[in-house]
């Protein structure tokens, strides 16, 4: 007879899918396996005790430096610890639940390793300046930061996320469950407390003070920069409707009317500006350094700035900062993006306007204005021929800024300004920044992983990076000399610096306060044809005795608006690196070719 049977079997399926039910009641849904149980807020505390002592290497490094009252410093060390696991416990708390406190922690195990690799490989504080260059790097930018020295961050992080799909969430009913919570958050505030209040003399002017000690915190350093950078977005695409014109910059802007016998006879003025990536001075060659970096540029008649100042420590601050009014002086980034910049001024009084890019993009100050993208080559744009032969894989050389100059330079009817941005010595790959025919210092640093490297190979590598430089302006000079269309000038400037190694830093983007010179000083130059020189009425010899003297990225604005002629009361003559050298009715070429 089978019905006792099916019954029987019936009956011990119910017993088994029973004990299932209760075995499930104390795990995560999902998770029946789970080895170990926990309350949600105990997991936090485990995560915050784990995120403290284990993720925060550089943060005790620095702050072992600064003085304190107890011998050894391991008070406040002790102190400061109780102040972040009590923190970072308090608000997690406030953000997680039963449901989320899994994912949650799995997606900031895999964040946090990350930050920690380029924060111990590279010295870098994880500010939100810092964290504005990493969300606009392109992916090529990006891959060339992938190495096989990520792989312990990477296996830690993996073992991490392993661990907590293993632990499963205690079911806790809501009156209880609200009472655990409530009394959690007490003792994190008490916690808090607790590390703060017998060192406060020494942690909070510490923290004041030391700012950048909070960029070294992690996991909050660049959950609190990625707020601050989501906020700034949120705020600037805030404006209903459509995008918002620019604020204009200068509006009274007109050009000077030509005058004198010889305005008729005057040829337009054509200006190539060329920004440089992440050359520091100390390398450059016309700068005194102990190696000839920079041979062309010496053997021709330019004038070199050797204390010039960066505007910011970044690409994404110095290059909107550099095109704008404001300057380092009365830096406002949001001010800046509202703002046309100095190309919307001078294309907006006649001067034609074109952005040559072999980067990752202008930043905002050539929107609206001729661009050309020639980072993977010709691009059929009007003086790009695709015939220089400077591009391989996956990035040109700078080279390629110069294909077809000259055309553009005679399609010009009248003043035109040519913005080249290169690629400079983008880092960390700075091996490939130049042609092997430009490996003259050897060894050479033939890896993104930095700290593999030698110092000297590293610096050698840089090096070649900063003589192909040189190369590329100069055969920028030798095209300008040629034109006949226009009288022609060219002035370079970098970004910003670099460190190589320097106090165990790495690339740039320190927060301006406590960046080394390194990534703060920056080369300059000017080149005039004896054309230019002549209309601007400009001394050879007042322009060198001028270079010697401090200069920096917001001279950059004025200089060019009265290169062109602009007059507006914007323009600053204290500001503008030509202002004392101008003879006024001066006729005459210098008797060299070019300044």
């Amino acid at each position: 007879m089978p019905f006792p049977s099916c019954s029987r079997h019936y009956s011990g399926l119910r017993a088994a899918l029973f004990s299932a039910r209760r075995a499930e009641r104390d795990a995560t849904p999902g998770c029946p396996a789970a080895r170990l149980t926990l309350h949600t807020e105990t997991l936090a505390l485990l995560a915050s005790v784990a995120f403290t002592l284990l993720c925060n290497a550089a943060f005790w490094r620095a702050l072992s430096t600064l003085p304190s009252s107890r011998a050894g410093g391991w008070w406040l060390q002790a102190c400061a610890a109780l102040l972040l696991i009590g923190l970072q416990w308090l608000l997690l708390l406030l953000v997680v639940n039963r449901w989320t406190v899994k994912p949650l922690l799995m997606l900031l195990a895999a964040t946090t390793a990350a930050a920690v690799y380029f924060m111990q490989a590279y010295g870098v504080y994880l500010s939100p300046t810092m964290l504005r260059n990493l969300v606009e790097t392109d992916i090529r930018e990006a891959g060339e930061l992938l190495q096989t020295g990520m792989l312990p961050y990477a296996l830690c992080a993996a073992l991490a996320i392993w661990l907590l799909s293993r632990v499963g969430i205690r079911k806790t009913r809501w009156p209880r469950a609200a009472l655990i919570r409530a009394a959690c958050l007490l003792a994190a505030a008490a916690l808090t407390a607790a590390g703060l209040w017998p060192a406060a003399a020494e942690l909070l002017p510490a923290f004041r003070e030391s700012k950048e000690l909070r960029y070294l915190v992690t996991p909050l350093n660049y959950i609190a920069s990625a707020w601050r950078l989501l906020a700034d977005e949120t705020a600037h695409r805030a404006a209903p409707g459509p995008a918002r014109p620019r604020e204009p910059v200068a509006p009274d802007a007109r050009r000077a009317a030509a005058t004198g016998a010889s305005a008729a006879a005057r040829k337009p003025l054509a200006v190539v500006l060329v920004i440089g990536e992440t050359v520091r001075a100390a390398n450059w060659g016309m700068n005194g350094y102990r190696r000839q970096t920079t041979p062309e540029l010496a053997a021709r008649r330019v004038i070199n700035f050797p204390h010039v100042s960066s505007c910011g420590t970044d690409t994404a601050t110095s290059v909107p900062c550099m095109f704008s009014p404001n300057g380092r002086r009365h830096y406002d980034a949001a001010a800046i993006r509202r703002q046309e910049s100095l190309l919307h001024v001078l294309q907006r009084v006649g001067v034609a306007v074109r952005w040559r890019e072999n980067q990752s993009g202008c930043k905002g100050v050539c929107d609206g204005l001729p661009f050309d993208d020639l980072s993977r080559g010709a691009t059929g744009a009007p003086g790009t021929s695709g015939a220089s032969g400077v591009c391989g894989g996956k990035r040109c050389f700078d080279e390629i800024l110069l294909d077809g100059l000259p055309q553009l330079i005679d399609a010009a009817a009248g003043d035109t300004l040519i913005v080249l941005h290169m690629l400079g010595n983008h880092g960390p790959a700075y091996f490939r920044r130049y042609p092997d025919r430009f490996r003259q210092w050897t060894p050479t640093c033939d890896t993104t992983d930095l700290a593999a490297c030698s110092n000297a190979a590293l610096v050698n590598t840089y090096d070649n990076a900063v003589s192909y430089t040189d190369h590329v302006l100069a055969q920028a000079i030798t095209l300008l000399s040629g034109a006949a269309s226009h009288d022609t000038a060219l002035l370079y400037v970098s970004d910003h610096g670099e460190s190589l190694g320097e106090k165990g830093l790495y690339l740039h983007g320190m927060p301006y306060a406590i960046a080394p010179a390194e990534q703060t000083q920056v080369p300059m130059i000017l080149w005039l044809s004896p054309g230019a020189a002549r209309s601007q009425g400009l001394s050879a010899d007042c322009l060198a005795r001028r270079a010697a003297l401090p200069a920096s990225h917001d001279d950059l604005f004025h200089t060019l608006l009265k290169l062109f002629e602009v007059q507006t009361s914007v323009y600053d003559p204290q500001r503008d690196l030509l202002a004392g050298c101008r003879e006024t009715g001066t006729e005459h070429a210098p008797a060299e070719p070019g300044i």
